[in-house]
């Protein structure tokens, strides 16, 4: 019998790793009982053709594998290409850049990080007390660029007053989404994934479940202000938030930068 040495312990941490990793990203994204579903086919086929050696089992299983693997890819591309994203993305190295980042650059970095979360925080108060209807999605790691096309390109400097005028009843982008990337606003008018998660509030319209949607598919971050109530959400990593404070808001939008 081989023993058990490092590399093994290695083998059964990083195995362990990615699918915890694939776990928390289904689970993002609403798909979690399919995780499951594919874990307990994987754990059947290992048992049937590994442990208790059935050969007509094994076979069949074996030919369903092989082909089930293609049907994965196809059925979980978004989620794949998000654990690729995600698994490259700097916020993995941060500890790196702090070393290498100079003090003076992270003042920087937080007075050009402020320039564009105060505007938001107002804009959002006061669409809030009148009642006006707005969804704003805030890009991170992964690119928005195929919904920044189903809406209209403006590539504007963030400006509090921008956000309202857009987002004003009789504006014709006050229906979609607007999209937020590098630090300024890059499209109006966009359309965004509806989630179909059944645990979503009544009470929460097709603006919560459309930034709940965003939020699922991709790293973006989604502020949601209610027509019927003036509340304001706020959707990330396929989680939302009801009811938020100004104080509430423009903390989490600084946890953002901060990540950044």
């Amino acid at each position: 019998m081989t023993p058990f040495g490092i590399k093994d312990a290695l083998d059964i941490i990083i195995v362990a790793l990615l699918l915890f990793y694939l776990y928390r990203i289904m689970k993002e994204s609403g798909t979690i009982n399919i995780f499951f579903g594919v874990l307990a086919f994987i754990i059947v086929w290992v048992v049937a053709s590994e442990i208790f050696e059935m050969r007509l089992i094994g076979t069949i299983l074996d030919k369903v594998m092989s082909i089930g693997l293609i049907i994965l890819v196809i059925l979980f591309q978004d989620q794949i290409k998000r654990f690729l994203v995600e698994l490259g993305n700097h916020k993995r190295w941060h500890f790196l850049r702090n070393i290498l980042r100079h003090h003076r650059g992270h003042k920087d970095h937080s007075a050009d990080a402020r320039r564009w979360v105060m505007p938001i925080v107002y804009s959002c108060m006061s669409m809030s007390k009148s009642k006006t209807g707005a969804l704003i999605v805030i890009e991170q790691s992964i690119p928005l660029e195929n919904y920044e096309k189903t809406g209209d390109i403006i590539d504007a400097a963030i400006n509090s007053r921008l956000i309202e005028n857009i987002f004003f009843k009789n504006s014709p982008l006050h229906d979609g989404a607007l999209i937020i990337a590098h630090d300024r606003i890059k499209a109006a008018g966009c359309i965004l994934p509806v989630s179909h998660d059944t645990n979503i509030p009544r009470s929460m319209g097709l603006r919560h479940r459309s930034a709940l949607g965003i939020s699922q598919a991709t790293d973006a971050a989604a502020i949601v202000v209610s027509e019927e109530t003036g509340g304001i959400s706020f959707a990330y990593k396929g989680k939302i938030t009801s009811r938020m404070s100004s104080t509430d808001l423009e903390h989490r939008l600084s946890q953002l930068v901060q990540d950044e």
